[in-house]
C-alpha cells in the first residue's frame, strides 16, 4: 500500500511540472508582443526584470500566475486563452529569464 501511494503522488506531482521551454514558446506567441527581451512596452517601468519584479511585488509563480491569469490595468486576462499549464509554464520561464537576466 505504501508503494502504491507513492506511485500515486509521483504520477500526481509530475503532471503539474513546469515547462519552461514550453513556457518560453507560449511567452513569445501571447507576451512577447509587449514583453520582448523581459522589457514592457506599454509602461516601460514595468519590466520583467528581477528588481522590478521585487518591487512591485511581482517576483513568485503565484503573483504571476494571477496577473496573467487575470490581467491587471493595460494587460489583457489570459484566463480564458491559455490553459492552467500553459500559464503556469508561462510564468516559471518569466522568473527564470528574470534571474538569467534576460
Amino acid at each position: 500500500m505504501i508503494i502504491t501511494l507513492v506511485l500515486i503522488f509521483g504520477v500526481s506531482t509530475s503532471a503539474f511540472a513546469a515547462d519552461v521551454q514550453h513556457g518560453g514558446e507560449i511567452f513569445t506567441a501571447n507576451c512577447s508582443a509587449c514583453h520582448a527581451g523581459g522589457q514592457n512596452a506599454i509602461l516601460p517601468e514595468r519590466t520583467l526584470q528581477k528588481d522590478v519584479l521585487e518591487k512591485f511585488s511581482m517576483k513568485s509563480i503565484d503573483a504571476i500566475v494571477k496577473q496573467v491569469t487575470e490581467g491587471k490595468n493595460s494587460m489583457p486576462p489570459f484566463g480564458g486563452r491559455l490553459s492552467d499549464q500553459d500559464i503556469q509554464d508561462v510564468a516559471n520561464y518569466v522568473l527564470s529569464q528574470a534571474e538569467a537576466g534576460w
